[in-house]
């Protein structure tokens, strides 16, 4: 099949996966994931978790980081559109506390390519979204941690989603990153 265009984001290790897709009358066709594609282009992560999340529009979900266990994502869109937020968090990168948004939607196919050691969170644009996302370690619910979406140290300019945001009681009460 054919190959996937890799763009690097300016985070290292973070990238923007975009697959060939083949359209006629009838539809399309896409693989979303091809390991050896992967290996070529220096990804080597082991996925071990696939993970799949429906929301509605204004929904916002994150910043989510586990602190022992961290994990590696592999993000896409299956139905509806979202912005897609990853925060490094890796103390001894050139980057760190620096972050990268993207638009993933089922029309632009795009997907991103999260290592180890970033948080990470979307909002949702369209009326719903299928978020489906593949993790290098399983989830452990006590590892679990967060950064405030709204932290005003890393201005993250979240896109108007048309309604009013809606959060979990918890990603409400995550802390600014210090």
């Amino acid at each position: 099949m054919g190959k996937i265009k890799i763009t690097e984001t300016g985070i290292e290790g973070l990238r923007l996966i975009e697959p060939a897709v083949f359209s006629d009358a009838r539809g399309y066709f896409s693989e979303t994931y091809n390991k050896q594609d992967l290996l070529e282009a220096g990804i080597c992560d082991e996925f071990v978790q696939d993970n799949e999340s429906l929301s509605r529009q204004g929904v916002l979900r994150g910043l989510h980081y586990q602190k022992e266990h961290p994990q590696g994502k592999l993000i896409r869109v299956a139905e509806g559109r979202i912005f897609d937020v990853a925060v490094d968090l890796r103390p001894d990168s050139k980057t760190y506390r620096q972050h990268f948004g993207v638009e993933l939607s089922s029309d632009n196919h795009r997907q991103v390519y999260i290592p180890k050691g970033f948080a990470h969170g979307f909002i949702v644009l369209s009326e719903q979204a299928l978020i489906c996302y593949k993790c290098t370690d399983f989830y452990h619910p006590e590892d679990e941690a967060g950064i405030a979406y709204n932290d005003p140290g890393l201005a993250i300019k979240w896109p108007d989603p048309g309604c009013k945001l809606t959060l979990s009681p918890k990603d409400l009460s995550w802390p600014n990153l210090l």
